[in-house]
């Protein structure tokens, strides 16, 4: 793994991430996993992760649903935190491939027009939001299952960006320490990659904000879902990487 590729793949995953609201761990991960492993790579990049959330945070700040993050947003976080802890003892290639066919399926769904019939209220978001983070928790991916959740909400493009970022800034700090603490050690000798995919993330996130304005409503949501359906298939047929 070369400096070079890490950087241009981290700025490529904080565009993305800045216009659909995942990507960063869904590209990097796999990609740093290649030389690593898995479970050094999940937390490696939760890193670059945090920091360009952050910045992404800020620049849509105003655009957040409370009413979303209050609930959806806070059962996330739990789930995410639960996942993460047991990330090291789960069998990583089988829920990949389970992760990858919910995907596929909601990705399809949005696509067919099936998606819009279904719409969380009440206790069914408390529950996305607690499924949906420990799974993303379980193989160290939230972004994708997060977002797929989300579009069982009624949220226009910067709203639904917005609301995602802010619930991955709290499923972030509930997370990295359990990562920290189970890799801290490793996580240090790596600085120099952490650095450099930190600095990618950060400038793809302003560019990426930048572009999110431009997107018509009317189109959001299928790049969304298409999105969603390439990276399924991706991670179902590479079962995690493993």
């Amino acid at each position: 793994m070369t400096a070079a590729v890490l950087a241009l793949a981290a700025v490529l995953a904080g565009a993305v991430a800045s216009v659909v609201g995942f990507g960063i761990g869904s590209l990097l991960t796999p990609l740093l996993a290649l030389s690593v492993g898995t479970q050094l790579a999940v937390a490696v990049i939760s890193v670059p992760h945090a920091a360009a959330t952050a910045l992404r945070f800020w620049r849509l700040r105003g655009h957040v649903d409370r009413r979303v993050l209050a609930s959806f947003g806070i059962m996330s976080a739990a789930g995410g935190l639960a996942g993460a802890l047991l990330h090291a003892r789960a069998s990583n290639r089988a829920l990949a491939i389970v992760f990858g066919g919910i995907l596929v399926f909601v990705g399809l769904s949005e696509l067919s027009g099936l998606a819009r019939r279904m719409r969380f209220h009440g206790p069914a978001a408390w529950i996305a939001g607690a499924l949906s983070g420990a799974f993303g928790g379980l193989v160290g991916n939230q972004g994708g299952i997060r977002s797929a959740a989300l579009l069982g909400f009624d949220l226009d493009r910067e709203a639904f960006v917005a609301t995602a970022t802010a619930i991955g800034l709290v499923v972030d700090a509930a997370r990295m320490p359990v990562y920290f603490a189970a890799e801290g050690r490793a996580m240090l000798r790596m600085w120099p990659l952490i650095a450099v995919a930190t600095a990618g993330t950060l400038a793809g996130t302003i560019a990426g904000v930048r572009v999110l304005g431009r997107i018509p409503e009317s189109v959001f949501r299928r790049i969304v879902a298409l999105l969603l359906v390439t990276l399924g298939v991706w991670m179902a047929l590479s079962g995690g990487g493993r």
